[in-house]
């Protein structure tokens, strides 16, 4: 079940995230914007883990899987800029 929580909260942090920072060469469809949240978190996850916001084993929740997504989306844009 944890599995499928992670699914559906990755799929709306990437919609919220895509709603709060819209672009042209953004990735779409559901599953890459699943993909785009559930990386987000990590991303959260990782970064608040190495500054000490979240211990072991603690994850960055929604508004950071959110936060994480924006900065994907952020990195996603000056690749593609730079290529284009």
């Amino acid at each position: 079940m944890t599995i499928i929580w992670t699914i559906i909260i990755g799929f709306i942090a990437g919609v919220i995230a895509k709603f709060l920072h819209p672009g042209d060469k953004e990735p779409s469809g559901f599953i890459l914007t699943t993909i785009l949240g559930i990386v987000g978190a990590l991303v959260a996850t990782w970064i608040g883990q190495a500054v000490g916001w979240y211990g072991p084993g603690e994850g960055a929740g929604f508004i950071g899987a959110i936060v994480g997504a924006i900065l994907i989306l952020v990195i996603w844009g000056a690749v593609t800029r730079k290529r284009g």
